[in-house]
């Protein structure tokens, strides 16, 4: 499950962003489709070495990632937080890639944060218990 986002105004990306998204969304697309211990540990092996993300760089990427891919931009807030975060990661940097559970009433979600505070969600996502990190 999953909560949607509306889409706002679109807004014309360089291209180069726009290619680099696009990329991003595919790759995450065939992640999603793996087991959670199998995509943890690919996005550990992938963020080594990056410097921690700031909010507005993972704003901007997160922006990126909803832009192009009508996907990321409706109920699919797994492949939309994942491509998130590997958008970052070209750029050298990594946010926290988290996803959780609330239980009133059930949903999981999953999401990018910033220093333990979500980027571009909704205020009811810190009621969502995190189960998945990366990083821990």
């Amino acid at each position: 499950m999953s909560i949607p986002v509306a889409l706002g105004e679109r807004v014309r990306l360089p291209f180069a962003e726009r290619c680099a998204a696009l990329g991003c969304a595919a790759v995450a697309r065939v992640l999603v489709s793996r087991s959670p211990r199998t995509l943890c540990r690919v996005l550990e092996a992938v963020r080594r070495g990056a410097r921690p993300a700031t909010e507005p760089q993972a704003a901007r990427a997160r922006h990126a990632v909803v832009t192009v891919s009508v996907r990321c931009a409706g109920n699919g807030c797994l492949q939309r937080s994942v491509a998130t975060a590997l958008l970052c990661r070209l750029r050298g940097r990594w946010p926290q890639w988290c996803t959780g559970v609330r239980t009133e009433p059930f949903r999981a979600h999953a999401w990018v944060a910033v220093d333990g505070r979500p980027v571009g969600e909704p205020d009811d996502t810190r009621l969502y218990r995190p189960l998945l990190r990366v990083p821990r």
